[in-house]
């Protein structure tokens, strides 16, 4: 994953900030204009140094190999799980058609969005480290504080959907365990609770970690284990359709009249579970998020944005190919009972260590994405909060606690007690509405419009100068109005499932 160094606050000691040279561009969350000379002097290519960047900062090493690698680690995680049920509701025709198109938007707006990394000049213009800089630099205004929330409520979103998966696959491996050892006659059913808390008691402590950088290993270990898991799913959907000897699913998806764990599929649930697994592919897809951090590690020359374009392109056919294979696959094994979490369709008995195998991957890499996806958010709390309360000691102010074995940690007590509410928080909304399904629809549906297709339109006409009612600016701002039909669509579907869930499962209460 990515140095995450670029989203930490500056250390704090008694109310002064020590700037940070490799983190400096985060804390300002205004963007700083250059004075004209100071353009002139360092953004020509021929005065570059050998060790830094125009920007002042040393060189960045990235290469469209690594943007690539990037992109790809981010996209492939949790939600490859729910694919195949997607694809279950859309069936042979819709469903894999209407991934390729979520993949053909994302290359196309993701093209837009690299060209808004640098501000003017896409050579030599200054460079924006993050989504919101430019925003603010492309468009301004209330557009910036609305881009912000948009992700911080997302990634706080994320944060509830993976500690609602990692507690299906932790009473996966324990279940899968209990029917080996009954020989299937025991139905080993549990409660979710105490596998949500046991997740927040681990993510409570990782939390407490100032810089993440510092343990960078996390992420690569991350990296792994979404790929393991999903390879397994995979591998698992090609032995259950040789199993079956045939392929099974319909090309219009679940028929009416299934009975599922909600209850029995009618006419109106069809059209809600369809609109569902909309949210449920776009959330597949959510990686616009972290695009311009990745943008920011590539070196030039080329241009950034030309190397980014190629990087996402094959990113995202890669992407696509496992998707299509891992939800085609699911859907072929299990037909209309294709489950929300791909992992848990296949039974507990056998080959119980195999799944054992990729459900401990799962909770493995959640821990690590947890944090990844929280820090930004981490960083911006704290770091308005320094300025805010300056001269408050609870806010800045940092202790040296000897560790045995690891040497001394930073202890802030705003830090400690702000982060664990945190991680509290969203364990009790997890426990409050633990719907895999529902909650990813939901996500997908939230972050895709405004994220991926919105902004970069938005940025894009503003820094080309696209004239309005041109065609290239009806053509625009028709594919973002078919987009935020989708997204709505998909999230009125979502809350629709948890309407219906909520019928079957009681808060705190649920069981599997």
């Amino acid at each position: 994953m990515l140095p995450r160094s670029r989203t930490l606050p500056s250390r704090i000691h008694h109310g002064a900030v020590e700037e940070r040279h490799d983190i400096r561009h985060y804390l300002q969350v205004e963007v700083q204009p250059k004075a004209p000379g100071e353009t002139e002097a360092i953004n020509p290519q021929s005065n570059y140094s050998k060790c830094f960047d125009d920007d002042g900062r040393l060189k960045r090493t990235g290469t469209f190999w690594t943007a690539t690698a990037h992109i790809i680690t981010a996209v492939i995680g949790s939600g490859v799980l729910s694919l195949a049920w997607a694809i279950g509701q859309l069936g042979w025709v819709a469903g894999p058609v209407i991934m390729i198109l979520f993949a053909l938007v994302n290359v196309y707006t993701s093209a837009l969005l690299a060209q808004c990394y640098r501000s003017g000049d896409p050579v030599t213009g200054q460079r924006n480290y993050t989504y919101m800089e430019a925003v603010k630099a492309n468009l301004g205004g209330k557009k910036v504080m609305l881009c912000g929330l948009i992700q911080y409520i997302n990634l706080f979103g994320i944060a509830i959907g993976y500690t609602i998966a990692a507690s299906v696959s932790m009473m996966a491996i324990k279940r899968s365990n209990c029917f080996h050892k009954s020989g299937g006659k025991d139905p080993c059913h549990m409660s979710s609770n105490g596998y949500m808390i046991t997740f927040g008691i681990i993510e409570v402590i990782f939390s407490q970690i100032p810089d993440f950088d510092q343990v960078w290993w996390l992420s690569i270990v991350a990296a792994i284990m979404s790929f393991t898991y999903s390879s397994v799913g995979l591998g698992l959907g090609v032995a259950k359709v040789a199993e079956n000897g045939t392929l099974k699913g319909s090309l219009l998806g679940i028929s009416i009249g299934t009975v599922t764990r909600a209850g029995t599929v009618t006419e109106t649930q069809k059209m809600w579970r369809s609109m569902q697994a909309l949210g449920a592919i776009a959330f597949a897809y959510s990686f616009s998020i972290i695009l311009i951090e990745i943008q920011d590690t590539i070196r030039t020359p080329p241009a950034e944005h030309k190397t980014m374009k190629k990087a996402t392109l094959l990113s995202v056919a890669v992407t696509t190919v496992f998707y299509l294979l891992c939800g085609a696959m699911g859907y072929a094994a299990f037909g209309d009972e294709a489950p929300g979490n791909l992992l848990t369709g296949f039974g507990f008995y056998n080959p119980y260590w195999l799944l054992d195998i990729a459900n401990v991957a799962i909770v493995v890499h959640l821990v690590g994405a947890y944090q990844v996806f929280c820090q930004p958010l981490f960083a911006f709390i704290e770091k308005w909060s320094a300025k805010k309360w300056s001269k408050s000691d609870f806010v800045t102010a940092e202790y040296d606690i000897p560790i045995p074995f690891i040497g001394l940690y930073q202890l802030n007590f705003f830090r400690l007690i702000w982060r664990t509410i945190f991680v509290i928080t969203t364990t009790l909304i997890s426990m409050l509405m633990p719907f895999f399904n529902d909650v990813v629809g939901i996500l997908g549906a939230f972050g895709f419009w405004p994220l991926t297709v919105f902004f970069p339109i938005e940025m894009y006409i503003s820094q080309k100068k696209i004239a309005r009612w041109s065609s290239r600016w009806i053509g625009l701002q028709t594919l973002s109005m078919t987009c935020l039909a989708i997204s709505v669509a998909a999230a009125v579907g979502s809350f629709a499932g948890v309407a219906l869930d909520l019928k079957t499962y009681k808060p705190f209460r649920t069981s599997y």
